[in-house]
């Protein structure tokens, strides 16, 4: 994910866009009755992930590149509009979950005035965002590990999204914001440690389930793709990827192809997860 530096916030920004033509793809395939998302699946043999998870990097990089140091709050832009095409090919290809890496704990280290701007943008876009995903029942799910650190009309808008698709089953899309795999696992530890205090758990029925499903994501990833060339987790989702499988991209986000992605699904369908067997 781009650091949250002077342009992250045309990134961030750029992000709710993409989403935005996302969800306005997803409406278009349904009135065009472009096959099914489970008729896809079937006939892909098994061999399409269901749930591929992204780490969106070097919009920031590619701005530099494409149009100058100075214009590259410019790439940020780029890669939303790329964020809706790549869910495009999710669609396409069968896939039915993703998982972005939108704002991390981290990010709430950089400049004051730079989150303040990203918050209002995501406030100027979400309600465009909602009413598509009513349009096509799309669910919106907030994977949000420190939501103290929101703004009040923010978390408000973010629940509201959550709470308006809650019985969307058509696709899924999860975004990653103030989100941290370590606090999120603290906070499951906690959570299962007062219901245990209470008298209201077991310790001794606290297990990997049990924790498990304390977490804001409880489905795992099949598929994480990160771009840019980097090769870490960056403290995302840590706990669901204990099996995920892994690739790692040299182009930046917003130069990936439709063919990148087909490379991508053929090299997920040639491995073989064992699980440990």
């Amino acid at each position: 994910m781009s650091s949250f530096a002077p342009a992250a916030v045309g990134a961030c920004a750029g992000f709710v866009l993409g989403l935005g033509a996302a969800v306005a793809y997803a409406r278009t395939r349904r009135r065009s009755g472009g096959g099914g998302l489970a008729a896809r699946s079937e006939a892909g043999g098994g061999h399409v992930p269901r749930h591929i998870a992204f780490i969106m990097d070097g919009n920031r990089r590619y701005g530099a590149s494409a149009f100058g140091p100075a214009r590259r709050l410019e790439g940020h832009a780029a890669g939303g509009r790329k964020l809706g095409e790549v869910v495009e090919w999710c669609v396409g290809a069968g896939v039915r979950e993703c998982t972005v890496f939108a704002f991390s704990t981290e990010n709430w280290r950089r400049d004051s005035g730079e989150v303040a701007l990203l918050m209002k943008t995501f406030l100027d876009q979400s309600v465009e965002i909602l009413a598509r995903a009513r349009e096509r029942r799309i669910r919106c799910n907030v994977l949000c590990s420190d939501p103290s650190r929101l703004p009040a009309d923010v978390a408000a808008r973010l629940r509201t999204l959550e709470d308006e698709t809650r019985g969307h089953t058509a696709f899924t899309l999860n975004l990653a914001v103030s989100y941290g795999a370590r606090s999120e696992l603290a906070n499951a530890a906690r959570a299962l440690a007062e219901r245990a205090r209470d008298g209201a758990l077991d310790v001794a029925a606290i297990d990997e389930a049990a924790l498990g499903a304390e977490l804001s994501l409880t489905s795992a990833p099949d598929l994480l793709v990160r771009t840019s060339g980097e090769r870490r987790l960056s403290n995302f989702l840590l706990w669901q990827m204990a099996y995920t499988e892994l690739l790692f991209l040299d182009k930046h986000w917003p130069e990936l192809e439709k063919r990148d992605f087909d490379a991508v699904l053929a090299e997920y369908a040639r491995r073989a997860r064992r699980f440990g067997k």
